[in-house]
């Protein structure tokens, strides 16, 4: 079956807030694993349903070195977040071509539910807490470079649109 195709920003379901799940269905088990193939096959660490055109607050994250290892999450939410800043280089499928470095919290702990359906709490670390807070900001309806100044993201998506002329 081929994978749903990554939505180019500025679609409408990357710039609204995703509806939540309520429940972990075997449809969502399913497109929790579409997802993970999509993310391993960009490769990135992180992906979000609003990223292939599901409006549903659905997250998935693999940091680890050997992949593998994705953490699949429903309705994420950041609990706590460490005063400790982390920079990194950000980018996206959505608006393909560009990236911008962006500090963020170098530690968060998140509640979600997970492929059994239970609500947990995880604490993520370094590129983990990266991504994660990365795929709720798509899930809230936000892009990366919205964390930006408004003369960084328009120089940023004024590239992009040239490069995917």
């Amino acid at each position: 079956m081929p994978r749903r195709p990554f939505i180019m920003w500025p679609a409408p379901v990357l710039r609204t807030p995703a509806a939540e799940v309520e429940a972990i269905t075997d449809d969502i088990r399913g497109l929790w694993g579409e997802m993970v193939e999509a993310m391993d096959a960009m490769p990135g660490v992180g992906l979000a349903a609003p990223q292939l055109g599901v409006s549903l607050q659905l997250a998935v994250v693999d940091a680890s070195d050997k992949r593998g290892e994705a953490v699949r999450m429903a309705n994420p939410i950041i609990l706590h977040a460490s005063a400790q800043l982390r920079a990194h280089e950000e980018a996206s499928p959505n608006l393909p071509g560009v990236s911008a470095v962006l500090e963020r919290p170098r530690a968060v702990t998140v509640r979600f539910l997970n492929e059994a359906g239970e609500q947990e709490e995880r604490d993520f670390v370094g590129l983990w807490a990266t991504s994660v807070q990365h795929q709720i900001d798509h899930l809230n309806g936000k892009m990366y470079f919205d964390n930006l100044s408004r003369t960084k993201r328009a120089m940023l998506v004024k590239k992009a649109r040239k490069l995917n002329r």
